[in-house]
């Protein structure tokens, strides 16, 4: 029997839908993006964080790799870099500079976010069932009770694409509350938490003697009752560092070259200033407003119809600052392809529910994570803290505060935000002791440089800092 699945968005969560649905014997996967996509690893307009610093944590790359087979491969020999987050990051957290540690931790990916979004999407296409169209989607068609497709809009108008299953994947960007409306499904229930962050990156060229230098992390301050600023050091494919810059509401960060570097320099520590000064810039700074964390309910919904799939950021958005919306796509795309495998076909009864659900729950983890954060910036719009938000902050404070001096609750941090364990970990008997009994080593003066290391920020430095 043929059977046809339809993606709206091209981006990382519609190319791994498509995957597992090419993968789960779906006859023909059509990929509907308004984009005109490159042919290479290059920046499109769908894509409004694309310039900035993403990074591809331990769980999200193996979800991916679960997926599509040998995709970190392909990544690292198009140029991407494996990060050791116990050894190869320098990071300043509200707390205080963390410890490097010689053992053995989990890792991360750190490339442009078009060179993932490229090496996947090529990967993808190698599949003959699956196809991208360049077209907009601008409504479902069926009933309450199923979806039949989606009505497509082109040159010669519009026109309806039957589907066996629709997968909306169309991002932040999603008009799928809209979309049930017009099939008579409301009610849908949407959170907003809006920090206001303002994200600006500018990439410079890797210098002589600096290609082995940690990333390099001023992590934002939420416990101060200022506005949230950051600025990262992050080696992406080409010889070249990403650095990205985030402020949230009051503390944003400029466009122009001398106030980004200004900006750096005034943070907690200026050890990005000083290693971007006598850096060579690439580019021009650029800046990005769509932050927010949007939460679609959608999961909640008293009435859910056949034949409709939700995932990634047209589920549940975060704030970038973060880092989880990579791993979150992979790990909804990985739910839909557990659950064709058990129900043996897209068409099957309550297929769509059951993955929206199982979908829901890393989004659900994801949110928590970063609304947390969020809520406890001055100028946060949506929603303030509450006693329990209060309660995890103070645990985590304390739990951070450890992590300076000791291992045990330095892995409880590393396995969450590497996002290869859920929240609960931080709870587990080992990292409550750790967290208990605090860092039985000193607090660190400053960064934990090796004497090559700096060197090499000595050598880089044109502040006079």
């Amino acid at each position: 029997m043929s059977r046809r699945a339809v993606v709206v968005g091209a981006g990382l969560a519609g190319m791994l839908a498509a995957a597992v649905l090419a993968d789960a014997g779906v006859t023909e996967v059509v990929v509907l993006d308004r984009d005109e996509l490159p042919d290479g690893p290059r920046q499109r307009r769908g894509l409004p964080q694309g310039r900035h610093a993403h990074l591809l944590m331990t769980g999200g790359l193996r979800a991916m790799e679960e997926i599509v087979p040998g995709v970190g491969k392909r990544l690292l020999a198009a140029g991407a870099h494996e990060i050791s987050l116990s050894s190869g990051v320098l990071a300043r957290s509200p707390e205080g500079w963390l410890r490097r540690w010689r053992r053995e931790g989990p890792v991360m990916l750190t490339c442009t976010r078009a060179l993932v979004d490229w090496t996947v999407r090529a990967a993808v296409l190698e599949h003959p069932r699956v196809e991208v169209r360049r077209a907009a989607a601008v409504g479902l068609t069926g009933s309450a009770g199923r979806v039949r497709g989606v009505r497509v809009s082109g040159p010669d108008g519009e026109a309806d694409l039957e589907a066996d299953l629709v997968v909306d994947a169309s991002g932040r960007g999603t008009r799928i509350v809209t979309w049930l409306e017009g099939l008579g499904l409301s009610g849908v229930r949407t959170r907003t938490v809006d920090s206001g962050l303002v994200n600006a990156s500018r990439v410079y060229r890797v210098p002589a003697g600096a290609e082995r230098f940690p990333l390099t992390i001023v992590q934002a301050d939420p416990y101060v009752a200022r506005p949230g600023r950051s600025a990262m050091v992050m080696p992406v494919e080409g010889d070249r560092w990403l650095v990205s810059c985030g402020g949230t509401r009051g503390g944003e960060p400029p466009a122009d070259a001398e106030g980004f570097l200004r900006y750096t320099l005034d943070l907690p520590d200026p050890i990005v200033g000083r290693l971007i000064s006598g850096a060579e810039p690439l580019t021009d700074v650029h800046l990005s407003r769509s932050t927010s964390n949007v939460r679609h309910y959608l999961d909640k919904a008293p009435h859910w119809p056949e034949g409709l799939v939700v995932l990634g950021d047209a589920l549940g958005t975060f704030n970038p600052a973060y880092g989880q919306g990579m791993s979150v796509a992979a790990f909804g795309a990985r739910v839909l392809g557990r659950e064709l495998e058990r129900a043996g076909g897209p068409d099957a009864p309550g297929l769509a529910r059951r993955v929206l659900r199982g979908a829901a729950r890393p989004v659900d983890a994801a949110w928590a994570m970063a609304v947390g954060q969020d809520v406890l910036y001055p100028a946060t719009r949506g929603g303030r803290p509450g006693i329990a938000d209060r309660a995890v902050t103070a645990y985590t404070r304390r739990m951070t505060r450890a992590a300076a001096g000791s291992f045990a609750a330095a892995s409880a941090i590393w396995d969450v935000t590497s996002m290869r364990t859920p929240p609960t970990r931080m709870f587990h008997p080992s990292a409550a002791l750790a967290a208990l009994t605090g860092s039985p080593l000193p607090a660190l003066s400053g960064p934990p440089l090796t004497p090559a290391e700096r060197e090499v920020l000595d050598g880089l430095d044109r502040t006079g800092v």
